[in-house]
């Protein structure tokens, strides 16, 4: 393992009416609680060999047991901070560094398709970097790391619009900057059916999905 180095999964739990909110309005509170609770598992799944320190930095904060379940002594367990995304990205980096670790790298659960390589590959990066950004193709990113060299990353960042990703470059230098390849998040219909065609596409090709909940939701929708 290497112990310098630390994982954040942000998962919230899959409760009806707060979760994919947006697929909701399209499909229904319940099958987007259905396919946040596919993500969340699947993404514990797949990411649960990486050997770095793994943590599940988890919402709500009453909901230690529900994760523990899940995490099954793969994952470390740390509850989110208040405020919004950028000050709960804020506060993982802040107690990580006060766990001495010096390379840190945030996920989160709506990309269950993501390859396990781009997060290893954000580490090493790292090495050479003070920060590495997985963009989305919806304007943000679906990955941020950073190093010992502290940026504002996440201040007065416009959350869930476009221009998150645009917005969080500006606060590094090119030459402190990595980037790994773009990946999309699912939060909306037309996010949820291209990712029922990728999966599709990817079964025919042979390549293994790893997302076994996801692919039954897939069928179940077809």
């Amino acid at each position: 393992m290497q112990s310098s180095s630390i994982l954040g999964i942000f998962a919230k739990l899959p409760s009806e009416g707060n979760v994919k909110t947006r697929l909701a309005q399209a499909t229904s509170a319940e099958w987007a609680r259905r396919v946040a609770e596919a993500f969340l598992e699947d993404t514990l799944d797949r990411f649960a060999n990486v050997p770095v320190c793994r943590n599940v930095v988890y919402s709500p904060s009453d909901a230690a047991g529900y994760f523990s379940r899940l995490a099954s002594g793969r994952y470390e367990l740390r509850p989110q901070s208040g405020g919004d995304l950028g000050q709960r990205l804020q506060a993982f980096v802040d107690d990580s560094l006060r766990r001495n670790f010096t390379r840190m790298v945030a996920i989160g659960t709506d990309s269950p398709t993501l390859p396990v390589d781009y997060v290893e590959q954000a580490f090493a990066l790292l090495e050479n970097k003070d920060a590495v950004i997985g963009p989305a193709f919806d304007g943000g990113y679906y990955l941020i790391g950073c190093g010992l060299t502290k940026m504002p990353l996440f201040a007065d960042i416009p959350w869930s619009t476009p221009t998150v990703l645009s917005k969080t470059i500006e606060r590094v230098t090119m030459q402190s900057l990595a980037l790994l390849p773009p990946w999309y998040d699912v939060d909306t219909l037309d996010d949820w059916q291209m990712l029922c065609g990728h999966v599709k596409a990817m079964r025919l090709a042979g390549i293994d999905v790893r997302a076994p909940r996801v692919e039954r939701l897939v069928l179940e929708y077809e």
